[in-house]
């Protein structure tokens, strides 16, 4: 069995100022535990546990739904949690883009002929930068802390692959490695 999930990576210079914005967070922030830059990335589904067995067949189900599937911009901008600023588990950039939700839905229905099931929450494109230990608090003012965040702006992406990803958790967190890359159209080569 791995973990598995699949996901969109973001443009290094938007990584960058990411992690600008978390070396001010640091500060205002003691309790989170910080994501590491190399494991920043748009979940489009996360699979669980699977067998090593079903690799090859999630792989060639995304190429067939995803070609031909535009490439896109997303935009990176403004912090917020989840599920609420009471009991914040999730810190995290909020992400938009005209084709984010169309390339989810793609990639939910490829998949739910493979037995995985559709998310049933709403979608909400997000990327985690930070995590609250359950028995950490956050501190009452949060609210205030995150005010002048909401509309900070971190950059655009050119989202111009999908990854099917590995994950290994370890002692000092969780490491990816790349299953399957798939290639949408209009991408440049390389890339």
């Amino acid at each position: 069995m791995i973990r598995a999930f699949i996901a969109v990576d973001l443009d290094s210079f938007v990584i960058e100022k990411l992690c600008q914005a978390i070396g001010e967070l640091k500060l205002l922030l003691p309790t989170v535990r910080w994501v590491a830059p190399q494991n920043f990335h748009f979940t489009l589904k996360f699979l669980g546990d699977i067998d090593e067995s079903q690799v090859e067949a999630i792989g060639a189900a995304l190429v067939e739904a995803l070609c031909p599937f535009s490439r896109l911009s997303i935009n990176a901008k403004g912090l917020g949690v989840f599920p609420d600023l009471r009991r914040p588990r999730v810190l995290w950039v909020g992400l938009a883009g005209n084709d984010l939700t169309a390339l989810a839905a793609r990639v939910e229905s490829a998949l739910e002929p493979l037995g995985f099931a559709a998310e049933q929450r709403p979608f909400t494109p997000h990327l985690t930068i930070g995590r609250w230990r359950q028995y950490d608090r956050a501190p009452k003012s949060l609210g205030e802390a995150l005010a002048g965040w909401r509309n900070r702006e971190f950059g655009e992406s050119t989202i111009d692959n999908v990854v099917f990803y590995q994950s290994v958790l370890e002692p000092k967190g969780a490491t990816y490695h790349t299953l399957r890359v798939v290639a949408l159209e209009g991408a440049k080569a390389g890339a």
